[in-house]
């Protein structure tokens, strides 16, 4: 054929010798009454005239850019990559494409690219919302707009949401410090300003983790700050007269900060000091000492978003929204010791 025609489905059921119905139901995976010859000498066909589908034109035809949008708070965690890395993964298998945005968690950012996904006629968006956008949620949900909140939910904003049960895992981390005799404790974590679901859970549970454990509540050593700000209060924390004998780091990106003070400040961990994070970050088993975490099933976590997001495309979606807890696990390595030197036996 001359290779400057562009080749069509018409040319691709005639070199197969099907009607065109039949190509365009092997395009779309549509298999169910089609013999496996028939299967072969369309795939054959497909092969040698180098068809490419226009994609548009099938998304017009068939109403769906089979694309949702995936809004992140911050792409610096790593909890949000390894999430976008599992949601990618169910969409890819099920023929849907994604687009990433990364918010800052800015909520004019945030607006500003549902606004633009919307504009490409994505089918669904899954977000990990920055709360102060409510209005916009609700709009959205008015129109019944497939959405999916995920790590985060906004109260009064009927929409389902994927949530680590993160008031357990502070109590995680009371319960081993508690266990290896610290009783000095702390937990720094990013801004609280804007309400961010799991900080002001991890935060809360915290505060009633020690309560339950007969532990004195610190309030200097319970923090919400700004990352800039990570250096001052620290320091404000470890040279004050009791200074906490450990800390519970809220995100990846908080025990990062935690870690370089103790560097920077000759502070040994664990001996000075046992430290936790929430959040099995990459590097926590090969740091020197291994770091002690609390991981989220972030593999689950991002199938169940992207599950609950086609579904809805689909309209399959659940008959009310609800708030999908999942549970967190203690990992236990060398960062927190029992009195400041022994060492576990080994990563649980």
């Amino acid at each position: 054929m001359n290779s400057n025609k562009v080749v069509t489905i018409s040319d691709v059921a005639d070199k197969a010798g099907v009607s065109k119905s039949t190509v365009s139901q092997y395009l779309n995976n549509r298999f169910e009454y089609m013999g496996e010859q028939t299967k072969l000498r369309v795939a054959e066909a497909v092969e040698e005239l180098g068809y490419q589908p226009n994609i548009v034109a099938r998304s017009l035809k068939q109403k769906t850019s089979t694309t949702i949008g995936v809004i992140v708070a911050n792409i610096s965690h790593e909890f949000s990559t390894e999430i976008v890395r599992s949601v990618e993964k169910y969409c890819n298998e099920s023929n849907f494409h994604i687009i990433v945005c990364n918010a800052e968690d800015d909520p004019e950012k945030e607006k500003k690219y549902i606004e633009m996904l919307r504009a490409k006629q994505v089918d669904g968006i899954i977000v990990f919302p920055t709360s102060t956008n409510k209005e916009l949620y609700q709009s959205l949900n008015l129109e019944n707009y497939p959405m999916v909140f995920i790590d985060r939910y906004v109260p009064d904003v009927n929409v389902s949401a994927i949530m680590l049960d993160n008031a357990k895992a502070s109590s995680l981390a009371v319960e081993e410090f508690t266990r290896l005799g610290y009783e000095r404790l702390g937990i720094v974590t990013n801004s609280t300003v804007n309400n961010v679901t799991p900080r002001i859970e991890r935060i809360d549970g915290f505060s009633e983790a020690l309560a339950e454990n007969q532990l004195e509540i610190y309030e200097s050593y319970i923090k919400g700050v700004n990352i800039e700000d990570f250096p001052r209060e620290l320091e404000n924390m470890m040279t004050s007269r009791d200074r906490p004998d450990a800390l519970l780091a809220g995100n990846d990106l908080a025990l990062i900060e935690v870690l370089k003070y103790a560097k920077n400040n000759q502070i040994s961990i664990p001996e000075d000091l046992g430290v936790i994070g929430i959040d099995d970050v990459s590097f926590a088993s090969f740091y020197n000492p291994e770091i002690t975490t609390i991981a989220q099933p972030t593999e689950e976590m991002g199938e169940k978003a992207a599950k609950l997001l086609l579904d809805q495309i689909m309209n399959r979606a659940e008959s009310s929204p609800q708030i999908h807890r999942f549970e967190p696990t203690l990992i236990k390595r060398l960062s927190c010791t029992e009195q400041g030197g022994k060492e576990y036996e080994g990563t649980f």
